[in-house]
């Protein structure tokens, strides 16, 4: 039981930490302390969700109707190219950087409905979460399968809001107006990176 649980730690840990189009938005967000902690929340409760269905061997759907993939990779892929690009103008635009209340001015409505088209438009989360984690859970029976879904969830949780929460001691670097620029043209990167990685084998 034990061991089932710390492998679940670990492994959905691992799946987690890479550097990734949540990854960076959540850290954007502590950094600016918009609405970081529901953020925080939203990504950890979509991932239990996921990592809970993989354990319970819906992964296997997802494998059999490859269509479900290809909308959410085609429709993730032009997300993030158009957040990229939201990102990209706003580093080379300084007066954004005020002050940490017009950084701050997002909506809540705005940053919960990103969030979520950042999370469920990426197929990688549905790859890492429901297909692998759920592969990997099938040697485990009975509780010890719970006990392994159990540690990737918390791995989860511990992940972004840590990240979240984290973001605060980095803040005296991001008082520089150039810190914020090149941490915006990083988030571009990431997420044309992610989008060119989803349309490359429909166009390869």
């Amino acid at each position: 039981m034990q061991t089932a649980f710390i492998q679940g730690m670990g492994i959905g840990g691992s799946l987690i930490m890479a550097v990734g189009a949540q990854n960076a938005f959540v850290l954007k967000q502590g950094l600016r302390r918009s609405h970081s902690l529901p953020i925080a929340a939203i990504c950890s409760f979509i991932d239990a969700i996921m990592i809970t269905a993989g354990v319970a061997g819906l992964g296997h759907l997802i494998l059999a109707f490859p269509l479900i993939k290809d909308i959410a990779s085609i429709g993730g892929a032009l997300f993030l190219i158009i957040y990229g690009y939201g990102a990209l103008k706003s580093s080379f635009s300084e007066s954004r950087m005020e002050s940490e209340e017009a950084l701050a001015a997002d909506s809540l409505k705005k940053a919960v409905l990103t969030t979520l088209a950042i999370s469920l438009l990426n197929p990688h989360l549905y790859l890492d979460t429901v297909v692998l984690l759920g592969s990997i859970s099938v040697q485990f029976e009975g509780t010890e399968k719970q006990w392994f879904g159990a540690g990737a969830v918390l791995a989860s949780f511990v992940w972004f809001f840590s990240l979240s929460l984290g973001a605060k001691y980095l803040s005296p670097v991001f008082k520089k107006p150039k810190a914020w620029c090149y941490l915006d043209r990083f988030i571009c990167i990431t997420m044309w990176s992610i989008a060119a990685a989803l349309i490359y084998p429909y166009v390869g």
